[in-house]
Parts: structure tokens; sequence; C-alpha cells
């Protein structure tokens, strides 16, 4: 991978944490609020339920984002982290903060749970 282009995908990546971190700061939607319609509270819990879960996905890809941001830092970036082989630019281009290469995400993504524990390994180095 060039210079420039380690550059631009710095540059995607930096954006994109700043636009995660101002959507995981609006907390508006987790308040809990009691109401005397229980209608309105059931509706509101649900609602409430929604935005809990985008906040954790939200907050699961900026953990993401940020750890792309640390394997520029450490000139790891493009590298898968499972297999050790290059991750494909066009793959980089789709999901710039993919820390694995597509045949990794693949087996992955047959075992989510072996995937999860081997991305927040990753992470923690």
């Amino acid at each position: 991978m060039t210079k420039q282009q380690l550059e631009r995908f710095q540059k995607i990546l930096q954006e994109k944490e700043s636009e995660l971190l101002q959507l995981v700061r609006n907390r508006d939607e987790i308040v809990i609020e009691k109401t005397p319609d229980a209608l309105d509270e059931v509706q509101r819990a649900a609602e409430r339920e929604l935005a809990i879960r985008n906040l954790d996905r939200e907050s699961r890809l900026l953990r993401e984002v940020r750890a792309a941001l640390k394997r520029i830092n450490e000139g790891s970036y493009g590298i898968c982290v499972y297999t050790g082989e290059e991750i494909s630019l066009k793959r980089l281009e789709a999901v710039p903060w993919t820390a694995f290469c597509i045949q990794a995400q693949e087996m992955f993504d047959k075992n989510e749970a072996e995937a999860i524990e081997v991305f927040e390994d990753a992470i923690a180095a």
C-alpha cells in the first residue's frame, strides 16, 4: 500500500470516528421517562431498546475504527490480524476499518463467537 493510499484511509477513518463520536454522545433516546399511560410507556420502552441496540452497534464500530487507526500508527494496517495475509485494497475500500481478510471474515461469519474473541484480542493488543 502506498503512503498516499494509507493517508487517504487514515483521513476516512478519522472522519468516521468523528461521526460515530457524535452519535455515541447523543443518548437522549435511552432516558427512562415515566408516563401515566401504560401504552405510551410500552412504546417508549420499545424505542429505548432500539436506541440501545443502535448505540451498542455504533460503539462497536467506533472501537473497530479506533483499532484501524491504531494499526495505521503501528504500521500493520491492511494486514489481517488473524492470518497475517494482506487485506485486498478492494476490501479496504469497502470496509476501511476491517481487521480481517475476506477468507478470515467468511470463516468467522460461520462462527461469530470465535470472531468476536479474536477481534477483542486484536483490539486489546
